[in-house]
């Protein structure tokens, strides 16, 4: 009798642990489950490195594997392109979503410049403060280097970096005496080195790796924005002792190995970390190549022409994607698409808000998707430079360009190890219209084959023109914002 009493109670105890751990489960599941983390966000940008100079858009006499390994990984655009060819004007197009011209940004900014980006206007970095991420400039700014234009007044958490371009300074070969003040490098808004020398620049690419990686495993337990902009290769070239004599193509080739390694760096650290599944990186430049520089210059491969001119050697850039289960390994995307595209498309990356003031870019999500069909989201991408002067359009795979005076390094001796040859002045005195689908390097100019591609194009620069103006043809755009000024002394 005792005996079945004992087993009774084992099989009551068992029942209720069993009933227990039921409800216990049930509660669990009932639980609304944590948000997914929204994704870690690393922006690598460089300064003046030419369509064909990374490995997977063809380059011969140094190797990118690390770069490399993102279009292997992701997603390589054919056709990508900064709105205009040179530093600040393209840089502003990054950070803002709009065309550097609508927010008065022109040119490059230098140590004299009292304009910079303007207040109301929101910043990639702000975006994702708005969801609260931890942020991080590391690198060259140049968007204004007074204290109310530097990036810890407009979204980001820290930054390290130079203000402006590393030639910026006394030693420029082209400069004469007294043009540049000495060279600063700031951390946050304190000038930690007040003359940066030709040794400190062979340390600048190291430096900017070890701050970034260190940014990224201090914010390893929150989502981050990352924007690692090297000053490198815009000339003076500077690689550390590591690299120097690595490549087959002297400084240049030695430069874009240390770049290279120092994305690898990065990679590393998200690897390390358990992080890179759930980060979106992308890897783009500023403009083409510098080509009056000669061998301290890159290539713009197929291209025509190179920085500073709206030739597709000046405006189409290297542009790498990777985000592992968002992004199709080792897929190629053919669409034209724009930097001003980026801010929108990482807004709903991380389910932030658009900017309150109109931006230019849009969500170029499905390209980078590889989604059946996806088709570029722009009618038509605009090419200005100078002060404002609308000197080419594409729409779909034409490109039509308007009369305007550009500079060529053809038929002219070019520079060598540091000093740059002289560029030729061209005058281009009626409209040129080429298919970039069948000619790529811009050669056949058949403006006069096709009328009607030519009335098509010619109706979307008349409201580039409306809107954001064009100096060619003396028209004040109505859409155009103030950059942020200086106060008069």
């Amino acid at each position: 009798c005792g005996s079945h009493w004992r087993a009774a109670r084992r099989r009551f105890i068992l029942s209720l642990m069993t009933t227990t751990l039921l409800l216990f489960a049930a509660a669990a599941a009932a639980q609304p489950a944590d948000p997914p983390r929204p994704p870690n966000v690393v922006v690598v940008f460089t300064d003046d490195q030419g369509y064909g100079d990374l490995g997977c858009y063809g380059a011969k006499g140094f190797a990118t594997p690390h770069i490399d390994r993102l279009a292997k990984e992701g997603v390589r655009f054919t056709d990508f392109y900064v709105s205009q060819p040179v530093c600040s004007a393209s840089r502003t197009s990054l950070l803002t979503g709009c065309y550097a011209n609508r927010l008065g940004i022109h040119g490059a900014l230098g140590p004299n410049a009292r304009v910079g980006i303007a207040a109301a206007e929101t910043t990639l970095a702000e975006v994702c403060q708005s969801k609260g991420y931890a942020t991080c400039a590391v690198g060259k700014w140049h968007l204004g280097h007074h204290p109310m234009f530097l990036p810890t007044r407009h979204g980001f958490d820290q930054y390290l970096g130079l203000p402006y371009s590393n030639d910026m300074w006394p030693f420029h070969p082209e400069a004469k005496a007294g043009t540049y003040p000495p060279l600063p490098l700031f951390d946050g808004e304190r000038v930690l080195n007040a003359n940066v020398t030709a040794a400190d620049q062979a340390h600048l690419t190291r430096q900017y790796t070890e701050r970034a990686v260190r940014f990224v495993r201090e914010n390893r337990e929150r989502p981050f924005f990352l924007y690692l902009a090297h000053s490198m290769p815009h000339v003076p070239l500077f690689a550390g002792e590591r690299f120097r004599g690595s490549s087959a193509q002297g400084a240049y080739g030695d430069v874009i190995q240390e770049i290279d390694w120092s994305v690898g760096e990065v990679l590393k650290a998200l690897d390390e970390l358990k992080l890179a599944d759930n980060t979106l990186v992308i890897f783009s430049c500023d403009n083409g190549p510098w080509l009056s520089y000669g061998n301290h210059a890159g290539t713009a491969g197929p291209l025509r022409e190179g920085k500073g001119t709206v030739w597709e050697g000046g405006v189409r850039v290297p542009f790498l994607a990777r985000w592992p289960g968002r992004i199709p390994a080792g897929s190629v995307c053919r669409e034209p698409a724009m930097t001003i595209d980026v801010l929108p498309t990482v807004a709903r990356a991380i389910g932030a808000e658009r900017p309150r003031l109109k931006i230019d870019g849009r969500d170029i999500t499905p390209l980078l998707r590889g989604e059946a069909g996806a088709k570029s989201p722009h009618e038509a991408l605009y090419f200005y430079y100078g002060t404002n002067e609308l000197q080419a359009v594409r729409s779909g795979s034409w490109k039509l360009y308007l009369p305007h005076t550009y500079r060529t390094m053809q038929g002219q001796p070019p520079g060598r190890d540091g000093t740059p040859g002289r560029y030729r002045q061209v005058r281009m005195a009626a409209p040129e219209l080429y298919d970039l689908a069948a000619d790529i390097g811009e050669a056949r100019n058949v403006f006069a084959d096709q009328p009607d591609v030519v009335r098509r194009l010619m109706a979307h620069v008349e409201a580039a023109r409306a809107d954001l103006g064009d100096a060619l043809t003396k028209r004040t755009g109505t859409g155009v914002r103030e950059p942020g000024r200086m106060p008069k002394d």
